[in-house]
């Protein structure tokens, strides 16, 4: 089983390449992306509910002074349902398609927006917000398999920023919109069910995509790919860890310093409008430079506008501008991660991938909500801001460790074959690697 696949952790310069996944027949890069309008129109008008949904829950749960803990269990047990929706949608894919897994699970969706608008019971919330989780993490099961099984290793970073760069702006807006309606009545509920009910009718009616065909996926138990892929699975849990915390929590940080439900929802969103800034870029440096190393520089990046955040504090224009860094270094590096998975996966495993890095994804982000309403329960508001750092910092170590495990040219491309974002990257990469290279061939010597 390892043969092929253990070059992530055994392998040196020179040996065999990562596999190269099938595109099915279909054009590569943006021709892809033009191809699956359909499914990316279907994913904005959803995530924009997702996003109205879940920063309204965040605010009225704070207005109603739910306990930090209280929060912070509703919050996990959003990422809770990760963890079982990824399993169960993966078989039902092998059983009737794509089409069909993405409308029923947005059917699902839009009804327990409706009970959650409609009861201000935290346990309710609870378990709704724990039915909705199992749907979004399913639809994104769907979507990312979809896309890895078209994908190649040249372009996949890029396919995954359009997608990247669709959920996250569509996320905002909805962030955006709770500030135009009254968190405490159900019609911002109601408007996000509307969304996410119409969010099927671009899906099921085109004709252009075409999914792939229903076949029974190879089994990629979790250790196995652990095994196979280190990097890409540590990276995806830590990164779940922060984005649950980033996610579930910032809302109520802005709303806990005195910020109101309108400044709130443009703080939270900020984060989404720097990863739509961010993910093209940063997915394009990946393509060309080792996805490891973009990933460690743009988390460094997140912890510098954690600490300009604590420095300058929330309010005003430096207060949007740190938010909108702190996203547009910390999204994208989901993205970063799935792409060097898939990188090294076979074919026939990317649905089971892309499962399995939902639930480990899921996983992480179940933990994230209850430390940060820990640290803000013992620091107060900035227990938020500290987390942010600590959980960047982790990424960044382990990201390091895995370049020190592994050694491989970063650069990928010469600098004048880069695109203008990988050149952002190629010099500092290389003087990495030439140093690394340095420190071996003095310590052969000694």
């Amino acid at each position: 089983m390892l043969g092929r696949y253990d070059r992530d952790v055994m392998g040196t310069p020179g040996e065999e390449r990562p596999v190269t996944t099938m595109d099915c027949g279909t054009p590569v890069g943006t021709s892809i992306a033009w191809a699956m309008w359909s499914l990316f129109v279907g994913l904005g008008m959803l995530l924009v509910g997702v996003g109205l949904f879940a920063t309204t829950v965040g605010v009225r749960a704070a207005l109603n002074r739910y306990p930090d803990w209280q929060i912070g269990l509703i919050g996990a047990a959003y990422y809770g349902g990760f963890l079982a929706g990824a399993r169960l949608t993966l078989d039902a894919l092998s059983r009737v398609g794509h089409i069909r897994v993405y409308a029923a699970l947005a059917s699902v969706l839009s009804a327990t927006m409706i009970v959650v608008g409609l009861t201000n019971s935290p346990a309710a919330w609870t378990v709704m917000r724990f039915i909705s989780g199992a749907c979004i993490a399913g639809l994104y099961v769907v979507a990312e398999s979809w896309l890895n099984q078209l994908a190649t290793n040249d372009n996949r970073g890029r396919l995954l920023a359009i997608y990247m760069v669709v959920t996250s702006g569509a996320y905002g807006v909805g962030q955006i919109l709770v500030g135009q309606v009254d968190p405490r009545t159900v019609t911002a509920f109601a408007l996000a069910a509307m969304l996410t009910s119409l969010a099927v009718a671009p899906v099921a009616l085109s004709e252009d995509a075409v999914p792939p065909p229903i076949e029974q996926s190879a089994t990629l138990q979790l250790r196995q790919l652990a095994k196979l892929v280190p990097t890409g699975v540590g990276t995806c849990l830590l990164v779940g860890v922060t984005h649950g915390a980033l996610v579930a929590m910032g809302v109520v940080y802005a709303t806990r310093v005195g910020l109101s439900p309108a400044q709130a929802g443009r703080f939270i969103a900020a984060t989404a409008v720097g990863g739509v800034l961010t993910q093209w870029p940063l997915a394009s440096a990946s393509d060309e430079i080792d996805r490891r190393f973009v990933g460690a520089v743009a988390a460094l990046h997140a912890i510098a506008a954690a600490v300009w955040l604590l420095v300058s504090g929330p309010s005003g224009w430096q207060g949007l501008a740190a938010m909108a860094v702190l996203g547009g270094a910390s999204f994208p590096l989901y993205s970063i991660a799935s792409a060097y998975t898939n990188d090294w996966v076979e074919p026939e495993h990317v649905s089971g991938a892309a499962s399995q890095l939902v639930l480990l994804y899921g996983a992480g982000a179940l933990v994230g909500p209850p430390i940060v309403s820990v640290m803000m329960m013992v620091i107060g508001a900035n227990g938020f801001l500290w987390a942010m750092v600590a959980m960047h910092a982790s990424i960044v170590l382990f990201l390091i460790y895995r370049l020190l495990a592994w050694r491989a040219p970063i650069s990928k491309l010469p600098w004048n074959e880069s695109s203008l974002a990988a050149r952002a990257f190629f010099l500092p990469a290389n003087v990495v690697w030439m140093g690394s290279r340095l420190r071996r061939r003095g310590a052969r010597r000694r």
